[in-house]
Parts: structure tokens; sequence; C-alpha cells
């Protein structure tokens, strides 16, 4: 396979083993750069903080996030489209895989020395400015290199590594011992995860004729993906946001609901518990039902009864405010979210409009992982805070979950 006649053409040849893994590992890598400050290390800080700064610590930390967030929005879809049109030996998505690790893992360790809010907040923009650009390359690699029929069980082996992210971030912040400490090991790691894939495995490389010429206005005006164009685009996107804004709003203040509502005596800890926990469950089902879909050619049942299983478990935090019940939760939002994540992953790439855009798209459909991030805090604060608390906090985030898994229904294309 020539990496100049193949970059735009649509795969047909399967992928081996070798290059899932290794590009798996690199996608964990990245999410164990995101989730260890976001489940514990961010909470910290902000309880820190929070006291000369005049806000509660929940507020604070939603500014922090909600801030970083922004910054997400803008930065995946843009580097998607740079790694587009970016003409190297190395190919088109490496480069930014190792630039968005390497300042990724600069701005961890500038959060490891953060001694103000200011500081806090500025680490993590620049933490999501360049994991960013890192995520957007690996993701679009997907389209690039693997063909329709496989796109569900490579999906899944990308679901499991983010889940294990999530796990190992979560387990470095914990353990290590002090918040500076976990925001080194998770650079050390996060940088490290992708040298497999970036030393072992060839990127496509795009020919300089295929390239484009320059254009700013039409580069900023192809971030626009009409709806009346693309509805189905636009319908699964929608559903990608309302199942991850119903996941945001139960992780956002998880720490602070196993401290303040269930009196839990090691908060930190029952964070690492139920992480995962969740993690076993989704593992147990996120590759084999991305195999599933892919051997059966259908994408939209199995997101349809995913949603509306994470709907039921986020209901049951609502309604049943004990340990026991937040384990139960914990373990069905797995199930949910496994099945979810590698199936979802393949339906998106299912309805991408161009291949020369693949980067770029996939960045625009990616938005819906992080707006649900600014979103988030903006609905939790004044209902925590004024409406309700965390039994109302949990009922509306099953309510968001439950309409997105239905919605998938309108997207005509995918079976």
């Amino acid at each position: 396979m020539t990496a100049t006649v193949t970059a735009l053409d649509e795969p047909v040849e399967r992928v081996g083993r070798g290059w899932t893994a290794a590009l798996s590992l690199a996608n964990g890598a990245i999410w164990v750069g995101w989730y260890g400050p976001l489940q514990i290390l961010l909470a910290l800080q902000a309880a820190d903080f929070a006291p000369g700064t005049g806000m509660s610590k929940e507020s604070l930390l939603a500014w922090v996030t909600g801030a970083g967030a922004v910054v997400s929005l803008a930065a995946n879809p843009f580097f998607g489209a740079l790694s587009d049109r970016t003409v190297s030996r190395f190919g088109r998505r490496t480069p930014w895989i190792v630039a968005g690790t390497g300042g990724g893992a600069c701005a961890l360790l500038l959060l490891a020395g953060a001694g103000s809010v200011w500081t806090m907040a500025a680490g993590w923009c620049l933490v999501q400015l360049t994991l960013n650009a890192a995520f957007a390359a690996v993701t679009a690699a997907v389209p690039d290199r693997v063909p329709r029929l496989q796109r569900g069980a490579v999906g899944g082996w990308l679901g499991a590594a983010q889940i294990l992210g999530v796990v190992v971030g979560t387990g470095l912040a914990t353990v290590v011992g002090g918040v500076a400490a976990g925001y080194a090991a998770c650079a050390v790691f996060t940088l490290a995860g992708v040298l497999p894939y970036v030393l072992c495995h060839q990127d496509l490389r795009l020919a300089v004729a295929d390239r484009p010429p320059w254009d700013g206005r039409a580069f900023l005006a192809g971030f626009w993906l009409s709806p009346r164009r693309h509805p189905d685009l636009a319908w699964a996107w929608l559903t990608r946001f309302l199942i991850n804004l119903g996941n945001a709003l139960v992780l956002l203040y998880l720490l602070y609901y196993l401290r303040d509502r269930l009196h839990y005596a090691d908060p930190d800890q029952g964070v690492l518990i139920l992480t995962a926990v969740n993690g076993v469950t989704l593992l147990a089902t996120v590759v084999v039902s991305g195999i599933a879909s892919d051997r059966v050619g259908r994408r939209k049942p199995f997101v349809i009864w995913s949603g509306v299983l994470m709907a039921v478990a986020t209901a049951a935090l609502s309604g049943w405010q004990t340990w026991p019940g937040a384990i139960v939760a914990a373990a069905l939002l797995g199930v949910g979210f496994g099945v979810f994540t590698s199936v979802d992953f393949a339906l998106m790439t299912d309805v991408l409009p161009r291949a020369l855009d693949r980067g770029k798209d996939l960045g625009v459909i990616n938005v819906a992982n992080s707006l649900p991030q600014v979103a988030a805090p903006v609905l939790a604060a004044p209902v925590v805070t004024y409406l309700g608390g965390y039994r109302a906090l949990y009922l509306l985030a099953a309510g968001v979950g439950l309409v997105g898994a239905l919605l998938v229904r309108r997207i005509k294309s995918v079976d």
C-alpha cells in the first residue's frame, strides 16, 4: 500500500492487531492526561484555592473546567483541519500526535506547580489545547486506515483504551502522593504512551498535489457543516452531544457527591473505586459490542439501548443515594457507555462527507464531546445549589441522555 495513492481513498485493507493496539495505547495515554486532572487533581486544587476567591469550590471548579472546555471546542476541529492539509515525510497525523502530547505533558507540569487560580486555569486551558491537537489526529487515523466493516471493532478497542486511560489517570492522581506528583505522573504516562505508535507505524502521507490551495475564508467556512446538506451528520452530532452531556453531569461533581451527600469516609478513594467498577463493566462490553455491530451491519439499535440503560442508571443515582446504589449505578453506566462508545464512533465515521476533511469533520463531531464540559457546569451549579440538589441533577442527566438515545432514529443512511 503506497501512502500517496491511498491517503484520500476509502480504505479496504484490514488493519492488524499491532496497529490497533498502538493507536489504542496512544488514545488511552491522551485520556490519562485529561482525566487524572478532571477526576481528582483539579477538584483538589479548587478546594484549596476557593477560600481566597470568594467562590465555592463547586463554582471555581466549574469555571476552570468550563474555560478549558471552551478551548477544546475550537482546538479539536482546528487541529483536525490542519492535519488534513499537512504534507510531511512523517505523514498527516503523526506530527500532530507528537507535538500535541509533548505540549500536553509540559502543560500538566505547569499545573503541578500552580500557585494561584489563574495559573491553574491557564494550565488547564493549555492542556486542552495541546491534547486536543493529538486527539484530533488519533481519531482521524481510523477513517484514514480502517475499512467500514472493521470500525466497530477498532472503535471498541479505542473505547477500551479511553476507559483504561480514565482509570489509570485517576489511579495515578490518587496513589502517587500529592497534587504535584499526580500531575507529573500523568505527564510522563501521556508522553510515553504515544511512542509505540509514532515509532513503529508509518503514517499515510498526503501528496502535495492533493492539498488544496490555501484560502483563509474557505478554511473557516469549512467548519460549518450544514444540517440541511448533511442531516445525518447533524443528528449523529446531536445524539453524541446529549448522551455526553448526561454523562458529564454525572461525573462533574462526583467527588463532592460522595463527600457532601453520601458522606463517604474517603471520597478520593470512592471516586477511584467507582471509576474502576465503571471501567470493568465498560471493558466487558465495549469491544464485544463493536464487533457485534460490524457483524450485523447495524449501529442504531446498539446506540438506542445503551442510552436507555445509561438513563436508568443515572436515575438510580437520584433515587438510591447510598454507597451500594452508587456502585450499582457505576456498573450499569459502564455497560451502557461501553456499547455507546464503540458503536457511536463507528456510526460517526460512516456519515463523514469527504475524505479530504476527515480530521476536520471528526473534530467538529468531537465538539459534541467537549461542549458538554461547558454546558454541564452551567446547568449543574444552579441545580445543585438552588433547584433540588443532587437528586434533581441526576434526574436531569437521565432525561438528557434518554432524549439523545432516541434521536439516533432520525439518522437515515445508517441501519
